[in-house]
């Protein structure tokens, strides 16, 4: 399971998730200059820490490198909710009080997931069903 990402190392990780292309350190530091003042060397060195933590993979281009993520956001956030879930001494309790932080757009948003992760039913699923236990 991950760690959750630092302040900073989720800032280089925000940018380099939505642009979806390798990234080069100047690239970040350019955009991460326009919320802050910061050093090249720091997002270099975040940008390795990252590597070496498994979340970017680089490639070497002349002097430099091209950083790009390895998963994704998604990924990243559904790996920390499953382990603050795994955590828990009471899992159904945890999810009802996660149930009940959800504002109406993360409701609905869960109500799609779950019809997209729901498995169709066979007749045998279904014991009312003429082809299943207890049917015709």
């Amino acid at each position: 399971m991950p760690r959750p990402l630092g302040e900073l190392e989720d800032s280089v990780m925000t940018r380099v998730w939505k642009w979806n292309r390798p990234v080069t350190v100047r690239e970040v530091l350019e955009d991460l200059q326009k919320d802050r003042s910061i050093a090249y060397t720091t997002v270099m060195t975040v940008l390795d820490n990252l590597h070496q933590k498994g979340w970017v993979r680089r490639e070497s281009e002349g002097r430099a490198y091209r950083y790009e993520a390895v998963s994704t956001r998604a990924a990243y956030a559904a790996a920390l909710m499953n382990e603050a879930w795994s955590q828990s001494d009471n899992p159904a309790a945890a999810l009802v009080a996660f149930f009940g932080m959800m504002s109406e757009e993360q409701r609905q948003a869960l109500t799609d997931a779950m019809r997209i992760v729901q498995l169709p039913q066979t007749p045998d699923d279904n014991p009312g069903s003429p082809g299943g236990p207890g049917g015709r």
